[in-house]
């Protein structure tokens, strides 16, 4: 338990810290990341072009690498006082089963329906598509959380919404996707034959499983076929990660609060949704040379865009319809293994994190699932909270972390992000807990072949 003088089990901001503005970290980047280009004449992508597929305001902030902080809307703001501020949790009880020097913290997003931080962006996203007057939006989701999150948004605003679920998922995770239509949401699984890219992509890879490359193809066509509609999603763009800096925000004014500060911040890597809103304002200190955090991306084996991908200019979809992006990247055709239960299936990074890795701000380790979900477990049953397998990701490297810091006699002070929890991933925890989950992780030659797809660009 704690000790006398030491924070509250959970540290609560109130509601009038909730911030008022988002972080654009690109503010503070000397080096930025490269323009997204034109999948037609790979000339940097216009602000026309871009708002035939996106709402005019997530253009607007897609394209502004130079603001610092983009205020929130006051509508937007009343919607995130339904779930946050989102609390910032001190693990004792994880510490104490490690037995580590190291103060564990974690900021939590689940405590809302959707179950994780990416209601953070859909409400967003939701907010300036009605503003703009749309009728709906498509949109793709892997494991769920997004599709999840953006029904409930749609539906607080009275916009339809369209999804494609990668089919490995929609057929593993049924109450997922139960949830969306709930909410209202149409849920297809992708590849579908609804439209061209999905029936081209089926034609190539017969009985495919799907990727999310698959489901952006097919939800950026059935956006561009119907009038009155636009394409979102739920990571990878800056606009995504701008959305997101909230939860680094409320961490950060949480630190300050009791005088600490994080040694080192540990988020999952998939697109990089949660990583980039996490370590925002931590990482905008390191930039301006304020502090020396270190930051760890961890990311799955099965998909391991920055540790084992190319810097390279990519299509961000695998029908390339949409802009391509320089990225860490496993090449748009690559599909995970249909066996791989833990999330983050996305081929491509973040530029901005992308950006961040290359320049060596940041470091990536890569672990199996089969590790993932030990570390699921034994925190579940230290802590409490069933987690998300995607935030199990961090959970395993906080407590390598940990046990590391044990090992040398460091006391640091660790912070991990808990994206959500793992009451729709029951089908993942009963392969784990039945002995019936392996460890895919792709060859030299796989990811060569993958390779092979990446456009050249001069």
């Amino acid at each position: 338990m704690a000790e006398k003088g030491e924070v509250p089990y959970k540290t609560y901001l109130e509601e009038n810290e909730l911030p008022s503005a988002w972080y654009n970290i690109r503010a503070d980047m000397k080096k930025k990341p490269e323009p997204l280009l034109d999948p037609a004449t790979f000339k940097p992508v216009t602000a026309e072009a871009l708002e035939h597929v996106f709402c005019k305001e997530l253009v607007r902030q897609e394209l502004d690498d130079t603001t610092r902080f983009i205020p929130i809307p006051e509508e937007v703001q009343k919607f995130y006082r339904m779930f946050r501020p989102s609390p910032l949790v001190r693990a004792y009880f994880l510490e104490k089963a490690l037995d580590t020097p190291a103060k564990i913290y974690y900021k939590f997003e689940g405590n809302n329906t959707s179950g994780s931080h990416k209601l953070n962006s859909a409400v967003a996203q939701a907010y300036y598509a009605k503003q703009q007057g749309l009728r709906g939006v498509t949109t793709e989701t892997g494991a769920g959380q997004w599709g999840t999150a953006l029904s409930m948004a749609c539906a607080f605003y009275g916009l339809d919404c369209n999804v494609f679920m990668v089919k490995c998922s929609y057929e593993q995770k049924p109450f997922r996707r139960e949830v969306m239509r709930t909410y209202g949401a149409s849920v297809t699984p992708s590849p579908s034959m609804e439209t061209e890219a999905g029936r081209r992509i089926n034609a190539a890879h017969p009985g495919t499983t799907g990727s999310l490359g698959c489901a952006i193809s097919e939800a950026v066509e059935a956006a561009l076929s119907r009038d009155g509609y636009r394409y979102v999603l739920g990571s990878v763009l800056a606009q995504v990660l701008l959305h997101q800096s909230i939860i680094g925000l409320e961490a950060k004014t949480a630190f300050d609060k009791i005088s600490e500060k994080p040694d080192v911040v540990i988020g999952c890597a998939g697109g990089g949704s949660n990583l980039g809103g996490l370590i925002a304002p931590f990482m905008g200190e390191k930039l301006r040379g304020e502090s020396d955090c270190r930051f760890i991306a961890v990311e799955p084996a099965s998909c391991p865009s920055l540790t084992r991908g190319r810097y390279a200019y990519d299509f961000c979809d695998t029908g390339k319809v949409c802009p391509l992006q320089k990225m860490y990247t496993l090449g748009h055709d690559f599909i995970p293994s249909a066996s791989h239960a833990g999330g983050l299936r996305y081929h491509g990074m973040s530029a901005i994190l992308s950006e961040l890795y290359d320049q060596k701000m940041m470091e990536a380790v890569a672990v199996e699932q089969t590790d993932v979900f030990a570390a699921a477990e034994n925190f579940a049953r230290i802590e409490g909270i069933l987690p998300a397998p995607e935030s199990s990701h961090a959970i395993k490297a906080a407590i390598d972390e940990a046990l590391l810091c044990k090992a040398q006699g460091r006391r640091e002070t660790i912070l991990f992000g808990l994206t959500g929890t793992g009451y729709f991933d029951m089908t993942a925890y009963a392969k784990y807990n039945d002995a019936q989950m392996s460890d895919t992780v792709p060859t030299d030659a796989d990811l060569e072949a993958s390779f092979a797809s990446l456009p050249e660009v001069r």
